[in-house]
């Protein structure tokens, strides 16, 4: 499905020179030119302003083969239950004995637009190619006909085996199936976008660039126990060059989904059907996903007419009790009730999960659990071989932002459709008076696709303070250079606007705030971020929170959705809060219920956990209801590790609690300070150990910590 506006002019008319330099306009590492041409179909002409719909189209008959020969009156397209009039119809079959495609050429001014995009935030990920020599451009008509597909490496996510497996499998494809119809970019994405070939059809080009990645590029960084210290030396230096924008998306997979939602707003303008083979090893969602970005790049895909062919390059799995080899033997009850082999199986879904949705929803699919890769490409090729592209103007002129359901039925008999099932209409923010921007933010707020242009990251944690209450920190970060310095002496105002709800979607917390930052202040906050906390006292149970910012000198927005877990620490044997880590101090004044303020001083959370080796690290927990011993009091021991990979680096003195420090919540309280300059550049982990002597119980929660 592709959504554009705009003039279609007809193809007499236009010219290739001219078609290319209008594709100029995307901002990332990938394009291309061209667009198709109608087989025995003039295209038609649309008016400026109107948007049209496009969706892809496959019949099969009852045996599953492609139903050919149908016209624009054997189907009935329906939008939200409304009828559409079908105003474009063509019939795409892919010739595999079409004549052989050059190259596109794209790298002409690829640094500057790099650029541009890296400077609005939109784009951190990318880094330019190694330009090649001057390939031959496309004119418009080579593009008709052809498969465009990107394989892209996330060599991030991927073991060094895993990277040579995908890599044995898309050369496999390259020699022996790849057709003289086939036009195929490569691309990487680690910390950035390597874009090892743009689309080309010559086969040495496209076995000379697979030939980049392989032992020497997997890296596996997240989770950080799986990384050497050769890697995090690699990732020390590229993170160097970075702002503080990419430092937001270290520990979490919004690079990822960015890249793939730039790639496919790169390939809109080219109407035909494309797709991605994304190999991966899974996306692990956690805390500090934002689940408006997963959703952000599936419509993007949806409306630029991109399938997403997701393959776990794990092959196989299997779950083996206790662990396999790369991993310590389990401890504890977990081997003897099971719950150790549910969590594997629950770890192994969640990863798996998220590619699953990517496929599903942007019309490819996703393959795990195989050894076979090629099937990944067996599929892609029959899936588009052939079929229908239909478009219309919608009737519903609305910019609302809702889902719009397509439903698309072939009134002939006994034949079955294959097609997406909708798409997000866009949203208009430009002309919104300021009566109306406490209705912005609530609508962006409502929205399952909310605006991502302006970074930011919220980070929740938990802390008890009865038996049946939590008090639930909630922090809210945005780079300040995001935030555009005003002019004269006009203040930088930022405008938030959060919610925290139930499973049943109901709101049980509100946050709302608007901060005034100062023009002098504001100027240099190149490098730092903008942090605002407040928090809610929430009961055991499952949540999500969701919050919308927005910068008011130039309206941007962007927003932050993810779940929150207040667990029942009744069940737990050794009852740990979160462990927060700080960079930094603020005096308070008055009373306050946070546990993160403690005579005057409040710990501010550091969300994305990169630090400085100038700064101090402060790490704050509490233990809840431990053990007494008869006569005595408790007998808690805790201490700090951090390991680079493997290795342990530095563990702090053991310190012991032989008494509560808030009785009323029967908690003891522990904060560590330690010098970051003890450290070197690179990816930690730090594991927290808590011991009850007195009970024999014992918890070592993690934390990722990344040292600039």
């Amino acid at each position: 499905m592709h959504v554009q506006a705009g003039k279609l002019e007809s193809s007499k008319a236009r010219k290739p020179v001219s078609l290319w330099r209008v594709l100029c306009i995307v901002l990332f590492a990938i394009t291309t030119a061209g667009r198709p041409i109608a087989q025995q179909q003039k295209p038609p002409v649309f008016r400026s302003g109107l948007e049209l719909v496009s969706v892809d189209v496959v019949v099969r008959d009852r045996n599953g083969a492609v139903v050919r020969g149908l016209t624009a009156a054997d189907f009935e397209v329906r939008e939200d239950g409304i009828p559409q009039k079908v105003t474009t119809f063509v019939f795409q079959e892919i010739d595999d004995k079409a004549a052989p495609a050059g190259s596109v050429d794209l790298l002409a001014d690829i640094q500057e637009r790099v650029k541009e995009a890296a400077s609005q935030g939109a784009a951190q990920a990318a880094r330019p190619a190694q330009i090649p020599e001057t390939p031959t451009p496309l004119k418009s008509e080579d593009v008709a006909g052809r498969r465009l597909i990107v394989l892209l490496f996330d060599v991030s996510s991927m073991q060094p085996e895993d990277v040579q497996r995908s890599v044995d499998a898309a050369q496999k494809y390259v020699s022996e199936q790849m057709s003289s119809a086939d036009l195929i970019a490569v691309a990487t994405v680690s910390s950035m976008l390597n874009v090892l070939t743009d689309f080309t059809g010559d086969k040495e080009k496209v076995q000379t660039a697979l030939n980049t990645p392989g032992y020497t590029e997997g890296t596996a960084t997240p989770p950080p126990d799986a990384t050497t210290m050769a890697t995090d030396e690699t990732t020390a230096a590229d993170d160097a060059t970075a702002d503080e924008t990419a430092e937001l998306d270290l520990f979490n997979n919004d690079m990822r989904l960015r890249v793939l939602k730039t790639l496919a707003e790169t390939l809109a303008p080219i109407e035909q059907k494309k797709a991605i083979v994304y190999f991966s090893t899974g996306m692990q969602r956690n805390g500090q996903d934002n689940q408006v970005e997963l959703r952000s790049a599936i419509n993007a895909a949806v409306r630029a007419n991109v399938s997403i062919y997701a393959v776990d390059t794990r092959g196989l799995q299997a779950i083996v009790p206790g662990g396999d080899a790369t991993q310590a033997s389990g401890r504890g009850q977990d081997l003897f009730s099971g719950r150790g082999v549910s969590q594997q199986f629950a770890r192994l879904s969640s990863s798996q999960s998220t590619l699953t949705s990517l496929a599903a929803d942007t019309g490819g699919r996703a393959f795990s659990d195989t050894n076979n890769f090629g099937e990944a490409f067996t599929r892609l090729r029959r899936d588009m071989s052939a079929y229908y592209l239909l478009g219309y103007s919608s009737s519903n002129h609305s910019q609302d932002g809702r889902f719009r359901r397509i439903q698309v039925r072939v009134k002939n008999d006994g034949l079955r459709v294959e097609a997406r099932a909708g798409y997000y209409a866009t949203r208009d923010f430009a002309h919104t008076a300021r009566t109306d921007r406490e209705t912005q933010l609530q609508e962006q707020l409502w929205a399952a696709v909310s605006a991502t242009d302006l970074p930011v990251i919220v980070n929740a944690s938990f802390f008890r303070l009865t038996a049946d209450k939590y008090y639930v920190p909630i922090a809210i970060a945005v780079p300040g250079s995001a935030v555009p310095v005003p002019d004269g002496k006009d203040k930088a105002v930022i405008d938030i606007l959060g919610e925290v709800r139930d499973e049943r979607g109901f709101p049980v917390g509100r946050i709302r705030q608007t901060m005034e930052l100062p023009a002098e202040a504001s100027a240099t906050l190149a490098g730092k971020q903008v942090l605002y906390q407040s928090g809610v006292t929430l009961p055991p149970g499952r949540f999500s929170v969701k919050v919308v910012v927005r910068e008011n000198g130039t309206g941007t927005m962007g927003s932050f959705e993810a779940p929150v877990t207040v667990p029942e620490l009744g069940k737990t044997p050794l009852k740990v809060s979160s462990v927060v880590l700080s960079t930094q101090l603020q005096s308070v004044k008055g009373r306050s219920d946070n546990p993160l303020v403690r005579d005057g001083v409040q710990l501010l959370p550091n969300l994305t956990h990169v630090v400085g080796r100038d700064q101090n690290l402060f790490f704050y927990y509490e233990v809840y209801d431990p053990s007494m011993a008869e006569g005595k009091g408790p007998d808690l021991r805790t201490s700090l590790a951090f390991y680079r990979g493997k290795v342990k680096v530095l563990e702090t003195p053991v310190v012991t609690r032989v008494k509560l420090d808030a009785t009323d919540r029967k908690a003891a309280l522990f904060q560590f300070e330690i010098p970051a300059n003890q450290f070197e550049r690179g990816l930690y982990t730090c594991q927290i150990n808590v011991i009850d002597e007195v009970a024999g119980n014992f918890a070592f929660p993690r934390v990722d910590l990344f040292v600039k």
